[in-house]
């Protein structure tokens, strides 16, 4: 194959759509999102404020707040008041929500290992090598666009 005769990024999406759709079914089970799952997960890695958090996780401001609602209505984080910024909230994960995050890691690490053991060996490394690098490389610039596409939710891959 060619990289003329590739559509790589109908691949990439289609794939990830695939990916992201298997995972929410699977999250569903333990009453979180695929998009909740990477904020929590983040915001356990440390002090992080809602808007590093949204950074983090790749999410809009309108996203974040949405989302933060959400968690803080299922008991599963809070906002709380930097001691250092007063305009700025610190996102804490309850008791409830750090069981929440180690079931989702189990679901997600399943998952992945599944979806990556469906291949031969060498193409799961060669398929996590190349997309890390692209990322890290080639694609890790931002392009000035005057009408990009809308940002997806998932980006962090909490590992």
């Amino acid at each position: 194959m060619t990289p003329k005769s590739v559509d790589l990024l109908m691949l990439l999406k289609l794939a990830g759509h695939a990916l992201e759709t298997e995972l929410s079914v699977r999250l569903a089970a333990i009453g979180v999102t695929p998009r909740a799952q990477c904020v929590l997960a983040n915001a356990l890695a440390e002090e992080r404020t809602q808007s590093e958090l949204a950074e983090l996780s790749n999410l809009d401001k309108t996203t974040m707040v949405v989302t933060m609602d959400a968690l803080e209505k299922s008991g599963l984080a809070e906002r709380r008041l930097s001691s250092t910024d007063r305009r700025a909230r610190i996102i804490v994960v309850t008791d409830e929500g750090r069981e929440v995050v180690a079931k989702a890691r189990q679901v997600v690490d399943e998952l992945y290992e599944d979806v990556l053991g469906s291949l031969p060996a060498r193409q799961g490394e060669a398929l996590v090598d190349g997309l890390s690098g692209l990322l890290e490389g080639r694609l890790a610039g931002k392009v000035r666009c005057d009408n990009p596409p809308r940002r997806r939710a998932v980006k962090a891959v909490v590992i």
